[in-house]
């Protein structure tokens, strides 16, 4: 037998089943590229994710038949089989991209292929895509891009082996649809075309020929060597030895404008800046202090969790210039920052910047004096302001910047307080920065100096609405949050360098008994750039100084992966008499506390609780709910 072979197309199918496949694919192509780039990772610039849309769509063309849809009846009633099995085709090359499709993806040389920026709507939805997985982004492609229904885009990704379609869905479900059908900023179709670096390409192609001709050389060298070298005396390329620098002329540098150009809108997309940025001997003696830095030796400063290795690769200058007298360089190599200062006192400080955003890729300290520090901003920033944290109701004082270098500004002291600026209480500094209309429309954001080299990114969570959905956590720059932030931010967890991130949610208001006013119940919880994290829960007393924390510890409470929280804390009212108070976030139904010899246990919809005691004694409180799952305060 000479093997087997596809089967005749049943009774009725069209003569040319692949030809016919074709036909739809150019029909609907645009369709299905658009959805393509939407369920494909987020992982990649977008010059990378259109030419992969478009090679994934191409690939979906089959080359012999097959059955249009799969086993069974079609996910959507009445619709083309044809094009259903392409977009099947589609949807399983998204939620399995292969390493190898990378290598065959089209090559445009010279150019950078780029949708539109968008408004600030398809921003964000961006930035929500990325945070979701395959089978979540494909479950949205094909709502808001195929306005499937939830059912249809489950089966359809159940047929593509998608694990778990229905989590899928819902996750997707979550999202805000586009505002536009066709927003362009989705539509790898209409891209935007532009020139990469010129010069850059010229000493790659330069450095390729190069590397080419000593490979073709070395070859020649090997197979006419002499009779005794053997079949494996091969003569590779010089290694450089451990502990070299990287050669300074091959320093990675952007396009001033690429972070306009690109999805990442991260610490790769910064240009290099400063008036030294060409100065070959300072570039080197930079590298050469990264390279070196795993050496022991007092020069070198590296914030937790970061570790001193030399870099990954040829890093990225981001700046090198002369900042109140003394020459300073800025690297980065994907995952960190270095920042190198020439001189006596100076040496090499290493802080952790790997997964960094439109927000924490906003700055970097530049140089620390006391308790004062110049920032280099993100070349997105448009504005800065700086504000002092207990003084909400104090107008921002707008920041002089030339060349993203701010002046000098209030900071944090690299040698403050063990819990940080904020934790003092008296009146930390704050950069209020604004990005450009090409990042969002009016889009601004806090930045805390907590020491390190990267200010840490403040964000806030306003107090539930029972009529609402949980409310998302946003920019600290509303009044309210301003508010918030200069009442509870003295209970930050954690304010040491190394923290990515803040952020203050109020998680219950309370009515004190006794006409005594309002309580507002707060978690603070601190994210730091190596994945750990802390939280502490605390309660706003009217005519109180400061917060009073009534718990904390390492962990995820507070975080997306754990947002139920109780707290409690004893209150004496004006009128002298004590009370117990407890408070739950939206999900708790009951409270229950127990004292040495009573106990209070009553449902609690607006999810907090006062009772009244003599005397304050130890007890324990615990929440039960709407599920029935049981938490306890944090110690």
């Amino acid at each position: 037998m000479a093997g087997r072979t596809a089967g005749p197309p049943p009774q009725g199918a069209p003569a040319h089943p692949v030809a016919q496949a074709e036909a739809a694919l150019v029909r609907h192509y645009r369709r299905l590229v658009r959805l393509a780039y939407l369920a494909l990772p987020a992982d990649r610039d977008r010059h990378s994710r259109v030419l992969a849309a478009h090679a994934a769509v191409q690939r979906a063309l089959p080359s012999r038949w097959s059955r249009p849809a799969g086993p069974g009846a079609p996910a959507v009633p009445d619709e083309d089989p044809v094009y259903a099995a392409l977009r099947l085709r589609v949807v399983r090359a998204a939620l399995r991209p292969r390493p190898a499709h990378r290598l065959l993806a089209p090559r445009v040389w010279g150019l950078r292929l780029f949708t539109p920026g968008g408004a600030e709507a398809d921003a964000a939805l961006d930035r929500e895509l990325a945070a979701l997985d395959a089978p979540a982004r494909a479950a949205f492609a094909l709502l808001a891009g195929e306005r499937l229904t939830p059912g249809q885009a489950e089966e359809v990704l159940r047929r593509a082996g998608a694990d778990e379609p229905a989590r899928a869905v819902g996750r997707a479900g979550e999202l805000p649809v586009a505002a536009e059908p066709d927003p362009p900023a989705f539509d790898p179709c209409a891209v935007r075309v532009q020139a990469t670096d010129l010069l850059r390409r010229r000493r790659a192609l330069g450095a390729s020929l190069a590397v080419a001709a000593l490979a073709l050389t070395t070859t020649a060298a090997v197979l006419s060597g002499p009779a005794d070298s053997g079949p494996h005396a091969t003569h590779p390329l010089p290694v450089p030895p451990a502990g070299a620098a990287p050669d300074p002329a091959r320093l990675v540098r952007v396009a001033p404008d690429q972070w306009q150009h690109t999805a990442r809108v991260d610490f790769s997309a910064w240009p290099a800046r400063g008036d030294r940025r060409d100065d070959t001997a300072l570039l080197g003696r930079a590298l050469t202090a990264w390279a070196q830095a795993g050496r022991p030796g007092p020069q070198t400063r590296a914030e937790p969790g970061t570790t001193t290795a030399p870099p990954t690769g040829t890093p990225q200058l981001l700046f090198a210039g002369t900042v109140d007298g003394t020459a300073v360089v800025v690297l980065y190599d994907g995952g960190r920052i270095a920042r190198y200062t020439d001189g006596h006192g100076g040496g090499l400080d290493l802080a952790r910047a790997d997964d960094s955003s439109v927000t924490t890729a906003g700055a970097v300290v530049l140089r620390r004096q006391g308790t004062s520090a110049r920032y280099l901003l993100a070349p997105w920033i448009e504005a800065a302001d700086v504000r002092r944290i207990d003084q909400p109701d104090a107008p921002a004082k707008p920041l002089d910047r030339a060349d993203g270098v701010t002046a000098a500004a209030p900071a944090a002291s690299a040698a403050g307080s063990p819990a940080g600026p904020l934790a003092d209480c008296r009146g930390a500094a704050v950069l209020q920065v604004r990005s450009s209309p090409v990042i969002a429309e009016r889009y601004a954001f806090l930045l805390a100096d907590l020491g390190g080299l990267v200010p840490a990114h403040l964000g806030y969570t306003p107090p539930p609405d029972r009529t609402q959905p949980a409310p998302e956590p946003r920019e600290a720059v509303t009044p309210e949050a301003l508010q918030a932030w200069a009442r509870g931010g003295c209970a930050v967890p954690d304010g040491t360098p190394g923290v990515k991130r803040l952020d203050l949610w109020t998680f219950a208001v309370q009515q004190l008994p006794q006409n005594a006013g309002t309580a507002s119940w707060v978690c603070l919880r601190a994210d730091r750039w190596n994945g750990e994290g802390s939280a502490a829960t605390a309660v706003l007393l009217p005519g109180a100084r400061g917060p009073q924390r009534t718990g904390g510890g390492p962990g995820r409470a507070c975080s997306r992966f754990e947002q139920d929280t109780v707290g409690s804390t004893w209150w004496r009212s004006p009128q002298g008499t004590e009370f117990l108070l407890a408070a739950g976030s939206r999900r708790v139904a009951r409270i229950t506390a127990k004292g040495p010899d009573w106990t209070a246990d009553r449902p609690v919809p607006d999810h907090t609780l006062a009772v009244e005691r003599p005397a304050r004694a130890t007890v324990s409180v615990e929440a039960v709910l709407d599920g029935g799952t049981r938490i306890t305060p944090m110690r």
